[in-house]
């Protein structure tokens, strides 16, 4: 479990997030949505210790993630950034392989071939493993990135924004993944996502902010009603019901 308490984050005299707590349990996908600049990114980067806080704490499993040893804490849970340069040249393999790096100290062994092989394997990058990761689509490349979180086999994943520059196909795609390994694999998948949509047809439970504040959350079929959604996004959103999924209409 994933315990956020009263967690803040301030820029100068403008504060990002402001005093957010909330539980994320084990297993399944939970979805962080908001406007821009409600602070989800910024939450994640703090549960992930990308970024220091400066109040409250997190905890995942017990374990103080300002406090816990950075291997110890890497073993536990793998993140994938919303920007992901690379500043050398690497195949696909050697990417998948990085995220071994905590289990092996860049000293690969026989395991971990394993475990780079079975997630190029679960990604369906084996054909593509010995190209370069520049030669690949957008929606190979954030695979791969996938695959290099996956190959680090820990029991959390924290994804900022991984449907970023994906189109429609690949967006589906993406997310129906990250429903396999949640249910498959036993994974426990928070991801700071725009759409409403994806998150409410793919998601266990919704995490809603705004202004820096957590507003709402709850499974989807309690976020995605319009009072709801008008707190949120300051709009008003027609909620229509789509083979047992309920999907947000605010285009017009």
């Amino acid at each position: 479990m994933i315990h956020v308490s009263d967690v803040s984050k301030r820029y100068g005299a403008q504060t990002v997030v402001d005093g957010v707590s909330c539980y994320i349990k084990d297993g399944g996908i939970t979805s962080i949505i908001g406007p821009n600049g409600a602070g989800k990114s910024t939450l994640l980067s703090m549960m992930s210790r990308l970024l220091p806080m400066d109040g409250g704490s997190v905890s995942i499993d017990g374990l103080d993630v300002t406090a816990t040893d950075s291997k110890q804490l890497a073993r536990k849970m793998a993140i994938l950034r919303q920007e992901n340069q690379l500043t050398v040249r690497l195949s696909v393999r050697d990417l998948v392989g990085f995220g071994r790096f905590p289990h092996n100290n860049g000293r690969p062994t026989a395991a971990d071939k394993v475990h780079i092989d079975q997630a190029l394997e679960y990604l369906d990058l084996g054909d593509l493993a010995d190209k370069f990761v520049d030669e690949l689509s957008g929606g190979q490349r954030q695979r791969a990135f996938i695959a290099m979180v996956l190959a680090q086999d820990t029991d959390y994943l924290l994804l900022d924004e991984p449907l970023n520059n994906l189109d429609m196909k690949h967006s589906v795609e993406m997310m129906r993944l990250l429903r396999r390994l949640a249910d498959e694999l036993g994974k426990t998948v928070v991801l700071v996502i725009h759409d409403i949509n994806f998150a409410s047809c793919y998601s266990d439970s919704i995490v809603a902010m705004r202004q820096g504040r957590l507003i709402h959350q709850g499974p989807p079929a309690q976020i995605m009603q319009p009072e709801v959604l008008r707190d949120v996004y300051e709009i008003d959103i027609r909620i229509e019901e789509i083979d047992g999924n309920r999907i947000g209409v605010y285009f017009a």
